[in-house]
């Protein structure tokens, strides 16, 4: 078993498994003064590990734990004049906390096949019950945050060994989607 990296403090143990059907539920921040809520109503969906360097990752973690849900169902219960968006040119439009910088939800705005979407990192919910990550997504990129690479063998090894397969881009799943919406947006401009 490879620990000298920390995949995420709440996975270094094993994954928990989801106990029962998770109805949504409210995040928070970790400020103890005023903490940002942000309320998700409803399950979650494709909770999985990061690597990318922009989502949020908690103190020593070499990969962030990244769901969604419909934009829709997301609503800032309280400190939201706390919020600040990270980088107004990325395509998920990261919410994070000014005091603490813990990145509450981030809404794709735009078009593109998450169009409808809020990411959000599901370990600040308050309530247990919510869906345990089932992939690893770009795990080189944690190379880019500092990451030996001569370590890489090690982590994709303990990520398989955590149930997490690692992939260098999203799930097959996720790919497949993207690559059907992006085929559909393609004919139906063909077709004008």
């Amino acid at each position: 078993m490879t620990n000298s990296i920390s995949i995420h403090p709440l996975l270094d143990r094993g994954v928990t498994r989801t106990a029962e059907a998770f109805a949504g539920g409210v995040l928070v921040c970790a400020c103890i003064e005023r903490p940002v809520k942000v309320r998700v109503e409803g399950p979650i969906a494709h909770n999985h590990v990061c690597g990318c360097t922009k989502c949020w990752k908690p103190e020593g973690a070499a990969f962030s734990m990244v769901a969604v849900a419909p934009h829709d169902k997301v609503t800032v219960l309280e400190n939201g004049d706390k919020l600040t968006v990270v980088d107004q040119s990325a395509l998920i439009q990261r919410h994070a906390c000014t005091e603490c910088g813990v990145h509450m939800y981030g809404p794709v705005e735009r078009e593109h096949p998450f169009q409808g979407l809020d990411f959000i990192h599901p370990e600040r919910f308050q309530e247990n019950g919510w869906q345990e990550p089932g992939f690893a997504a770009f795990v080189s990129s944690i190379i880019e945050a500092g990451v030996d690479p001569e370590a890489m063998g090690g982590i994709r090894q303990r990520l398989i060994e955590l149930g997490l397969a690692p992939y260098d881009c999203l799930s097959p799943a996720l790919m497949d989607y993207i690559a059907s919406w992006t085929a559909a947006r393609t004919n139906r401009a063909q077709h004008s």
